[in-house]
């Protein structure tokens, strides 16, 4: 997912997206610890997507520059 997608969603789509994103860091964590093998791929993508729709938020609310 870019950022020009995200900058045309609103807020509440945008929080459910984040929710949806941390659920999915949280099950691959899980994965991780129970022996099971991820994609390690997968990891630093979920965090990425993570800090690119918090930037998006956070341009949202009024505190960035575009």
């Amino acid at each position: 997912m870019d950022a020009k997608e995200l900058r045309t969603k609103s807020a509440t789509e945008l929080a459910d997206e984040l929710v949806k994103l941390r659920k999915e860091q949280f099950a691959l964590r899980m994965q991780r610890a129970t022996g099971q093998s991820p994609k390690p791929d997968q990891f630093g993508k979920v965090r990425r997507n993570i800090a690119r729709l918090k930037t998006v938020l956070r341009q949202q609310a009024g505190g960035g520059a575009k």
